[in-house]
């Protein structure tokens, strides 16, 4: 895409409008494709941010339908929602924010078995996944493809974020050798969740996937960012590969 139409000019102004962005960039971002991977506290937001800014293909990957605790925190979502499948509403609601994107729904849940198939293709992964088996194989995928991934997770009113670049950085498996035993570690159904905590974390993720495919600004690439909610605490920590990964070792 060369030439904006008018009415694109108008939609992205703010964004043609700033020197770190401009009108190159925002042709980058209209032809850049990002995959979410998963649709919940942390998929909402994002995928919503991404609409907004103009990504141009996203796809959208969750095998889960509406739950009413859901609303408390996935503003994709709405009370006539309950029951139906995230990935069909989600796209509903995105199209009608931003109807010149394509969007790539896909009701499956994510395994080290169809992983690799799931993000051929795409430039960037967000990652916002609550379950271990899924990360480990997204990660994986991700470094195997040489995708950029940006992760997050929360838990009750703290968040963690980073941005992996395969062969470059850390990755999922790196900085967590093997998941915690079951039961250790509670999900935010038995734990609660502040429901703002994630959408911080989101558009954290959002803002990395922006930066990777517009081309611009420092990522956090081997670092982990992590937010406290009670404190308004922010902290970024640098962390390191192991040599030794069976995922990303040399």
């Amino acid at each position: 895409m060369s030439v904006f139409t008018e009415d694109q000019i108008r939609r992205y102004s703010r964004h043609i409008l700033l020197p770190q962005v401009g009108g190159r960039r925002q042709r980058k971002l209209l032809a850049g494709r990002a995959l979410v991977v998963g649709l919940g506290g942390l998929g909402s937001p994002a995928s919503y941010y991404l609409t907004a800014a103009g990504v141009g293909t996203i796809g959208l990957i969750d095998g889960d339908v509406v739950d009413l605790s859901n609303l408390q925190r996935q503003i994709l979502y709405t009370t006539d929602d309950i029951g139906k499948p995230k990935v069909e509403r989600a796209a509903a609601r995105l199209r009608a924010l931003n109807p010149d994107l394509n969007f790539l729904p896909r009701r499956e849940r994510v395994t080290p078995e169809n992983a690799a198939a799931l993000v051929e293709g795409f430039d960037v992964v967000i990652d916002a996944l609550d379950n271990f088996e899924g990360r480990y194989a997204l990660n994986e995928a991700c470094v195997k493809a040489g995708i950029p991934l940006c992760h997050a997770a929360i838990y009750r009113l703290d968040g963690q974020a980073t941005t992996i670049l395969p062969g470059k950085t850390p990755c999922y498996r790196c900085l967590y050798p093997e998941p915690p035993p079951a039961g250790l570690m509670p999900t935010c159904r038995d734990a609660g969740l502040l429901g703002v905590v994630p959408a911080v974390m989101a558009l954290i993720q959002a803002t990395e996937a922006i930066k990777v495919l517009a081309g611009f600004g420092n990522l956090l690439a081997g670092q982990v960012l992590s937010y406290n909610a009670m404190d308004m605490h922010f902290q970024k920590v640098a962390v390191r590969r192991d040599p030794n990964c069976p995922v990303c070792a040399d």
